[in-house]
């Protein structure tokens, strides 16, 4: 199976390692920041993918939950 942002070899949640990695980071800080902000997820996404300060493979995470509803797995 291929990550389905990537085309690399998928691991977890259909991504490769480096967005999966990319993909738990953003689903553990979300609770940070819906606490903080009393945001919903997929605000929460598209404050992600914009910031200026966030890494590759997050934006590209992001833009691809953006994109597919946008859906959180795992929690």
């Amino acid at each position: 199976m291929k990550c389905s942002i990537c085309q690399r070899e998928a691991l977890h949640n259909g991504f490769c390692e480096l967005h999966a990695k990319a993909y738990e980071n953003i689903v553990k800080k979300y609770e940070f920041w819906k606490k903080a902000l009393n945001i919903s997820w997929k605000e929460y996404l598209r404050e992600v993918a914009k910031n200026p300060f966030t890494g590759e493979w997050a934006k590209e995470v992001a833009e691809h939950l953006i994109k597919t509803s946008g859906e959180q797995s795992g929690t």
